[in-house]
Parts: C-alpha cells; sequence; structure tokens
C-alpha cells in the first residue's frame, strides 16, 4: 500500500495531506473577527476526487477535532491490527 503524500507548511495552522486515491484534504485554523465575540474553529476541507466530484468541509471546535482526532486513532488501530489483536476497543468521544 501506498503512504499518503504529506504537505505541511512551517505552520501549524494550515497543513493537508493527499490521500492514495487522490483527494487532498486541508486542516485549517479558521478565525472569524466580530465586534462582540471572535469565533475560532478547526476548518476541515475534503477536496475534489480524481474524477472532479465536489469534496466536503467542516468547522469544528477545539473539543470536536480531539474527539475526531481520537475516533481517526481509534479506527487506524483497528485497520492495522484488528480488534481481536487489540482486545475490546476503548469507547469512542461522543461529542461527534
Amino acid at each position: 500500500m501506498q503512504q499518503a503524500g504529506q504537505d505541511r507548511t512551517a505552520a501549524a495552522e494550515d497543513a493537508s495531506l493527499v490521500t492514495t486515491c487522490g483527494r487532498r484534504i486541508a486542516v485549517r485554523c479558521l478565525r472569524l473577527a466580530s465586534a462582540d465575540r471572535p469565533v475560532r474553529r478547526i476548518a476541515l476541507d475534503v477536496g475534489r476526487d480524481q474524477g472532479g466530484e465536489p469534496g466536503v468541509w467542516a468547522a469544528l471546535t477545539a473539543d470536536e477535532a480531539r474527539d475526531l482526532a481520537g475516533l481517526l486513532l481509534l479506527h487506524a488501530g483497528l485497520a492495522e491490527h484488528g480488534a481481536a489483536a487489540g482486545g475490546r476497543p476503548r469507547k469512542a468521544p461522543s461529542a461527534l
């Protein structure tokens, strides 16, 4: 299996990777300046596929991004080792 390529910038606020199926997944810090309350989110942008079909995006709070990261790590471990090798999977975060 070919590893996904990574295109990392000097700032941790803006990074992306290209999957083996050709989609670029970009992760950025999204800041919306509001007079009464600034909004900060982590933007996850899954770009177009190789056939040109549109991608999707989501704006996550810091806690939601951490929960998603936990789920991705959990499922990466299961994909590599299977549920039997790692025992019973831990409880997934509930904030998604």
